[in-house]
């Protein structure tokens, strides 16, 4: 069976950002700027997950562009957590680099389906 590369990345990335939310909730005592972390960061494998069946070509560039959304959205609260010293710059370099990955191939995946 053909591996679907961002199936699995969009998934270990949400695992990773459960992981930081319960981080972040336990260790660092913060609860309102997590909360957005987790809902749009996995919110990105659920939206490729969905795409999987989708009902149209449409609906899969749709579904996908949703899920860039909520990836550059999901930058954003890791910078603000980050520069606000919630993240020290390791956890967030791992982590952001996880993030611009999923960006670009989210990017390309939806270029080249309007393109077909």
């Amino acid at each position: 069976m053909k591996t679907n590369l961002i199936k699995e990345k969009s998934f270990a990335f949400a695992l990773r950002i459960v992981k930081c939310f319960k981080y972040l909730k336990t260790e660092q005592q913060e609860y309102v700027l997590s909360k957005q972390l987790l809902r749009s960061g996995t919110a990105i494998g659920a939206l490729v997950r969905e795409s999987e069946h989708a009902e149209s070509k449409a609906d899969f560039i749709h579904k996908l562009s949703i899920a860039l959304k909520e990836t550059n959205e999901t930058e954003y609260w890791l910078d603000l957590l980050h520069q606000s010293d919630y993240l020290d710059k390791s956890a967030y370099d791992s982590i952001s680099a996880d993030c611009v990955e999923l960006l670009k191939m989210l990017t390309s995946i939806i270029k080249s389906s309007k393109s077909k």
